[in-house]
């Protein structure tokens, strides 16, 4: 018997066309509704229309909004696996943000295409059909949230947009995919050994994210002051370390109750707090920085807007950002 699939189509290049100005827009809203018949032989699809946003219109709320969508559908309908389409820009912050907050057991994929529906060589029927054989693997059950592009399935907490317009563009640095899509067979080679979840009620936390430059400018950063910030993220060099300069602005932040968490802007290791000097690490985490474990900025953002829902305390933060 066929596995039962929901598939919601959010929108993104997979449900846009080219026009006669050769410029890619939303125009195609059954764009992905006509890769069903292929759909058909691998499992028993339901296909729903949610949204039809282009990836850098999407935000925390409307991300909060789609999980309970999926709560809802999956409560009304009982499902083997769920696969959702969406625009690439942003398509790992709703995945990671969706494994964070869903608690489900089933296969959830998120995919996507890097060329428009009516392009040569468009590659969103292949992702869906290989999202779809994915989530209808009993393998996939109980790995988090995965995304299924160029025949590669990787984990939500790893995975990064890495190119502008290559169809190869996600990757997951220093980790690779947990498994491959070959003709007949999904394989897995790993997978994440532990998972997250955070019951929230809403994600409109207020969490800048800045990235370290050299030479910065401590007046860059009056907003943090001046604005009613929840949290800040702060794409650091290195191993964590920071321009001198800044400091005084950070410890004001910090004295306000503020949590900071620290990530790299390299895209490979984590921080740590290993350089003895003024805006080294060490000096930053004695301060009360929080570092995380390995997360980029964006992703890195998100969890700290969906924990600051359960603790504000810097400690229990610095607990949840180690995991």
């Amino acid at each position: 018997m066929l596995k039962k699939i929901l598939v919601l189509n959010t929108g993104g290049t997979i449900a846009m066309s080219v026009d006669d100005t050769e410029g890619v827009k939303p125009l195609d809203d059954q764009a992905v509704n006509k890769i069903v018949p292929f759909l058909e032989r691998y499992a028993d699809i339901t296909m729903k229309n949610v949204l039809n946003l282009p990836s850098p219109h999407m935000t925390p709320a409307i991300m909060n909004q789609l999980r309970l969508h999926i709560e809802q559908e999956l409560a009304a309908q009982p499902y083997d696996g769920l696969v959702i389409t969406h625009g690439t820009d942003t398509l790992e912050e709703t995945a990671y943000f969706l494994d964070l907050t869903l608690a489900l057991t089933i296969p959830v994929v998120v995919t996507g295409a890097m060329r428009s529906s009516n392009e040569l060589g468009a590659d969103g029927p292949v992702n869906l059909i290989s999202s779809v054989r994915t989530a209808a693997d009993p393998d996939s059950v109980n790995k988090g949230v995965l995304v299924v592009f160029n025949d590669e399935i990787h984990a939500a907490c790893h995975v990064t947009k890495t190119h502008t317009s290559n169809v190869a563009t996600f990757q997951s640095p220093q980790y690779g995919p947990i498994g491959t899509i070959a003709k007949k067979h999904v394989h897995y080679h790993h997978a994440p050994l532990t998972r997250e979840h955070y019951a929230i009620t809403h994600a409109d936390a207020n969490v800048p994210l800045i990235k370290a430059v050299a030479g910065m400018d401590p007046s860059w950063l009056q907003f943090l002051l001046e604005q009613p910030i929840d949290g800040l993220v702060i794409e650091a060099f290195g191993l964590g370390n920071l321009p001198p300069a800044i400091l005084p602005t950070l410890k004001q932040v910090l004295a306000k109750g503020i949590p900071i968490v620290l990530v790299s802007r390299c895209y490979n290791g984590q921080v740590q707090d290993v350089y003895d000097y003024e805006g080294g690490g060490r000096q930053l985490k004695e301060l009360g920085v929080i570092f995380s474990n390995g997360l980029n900025g964006q992703k890195a953002r998100l969890k700290l807007m969906v924990t600051l829902q359960h603790t504000r305390d810097f400690q229990q933060l610095q607990k949840l950002f180690d995991q």
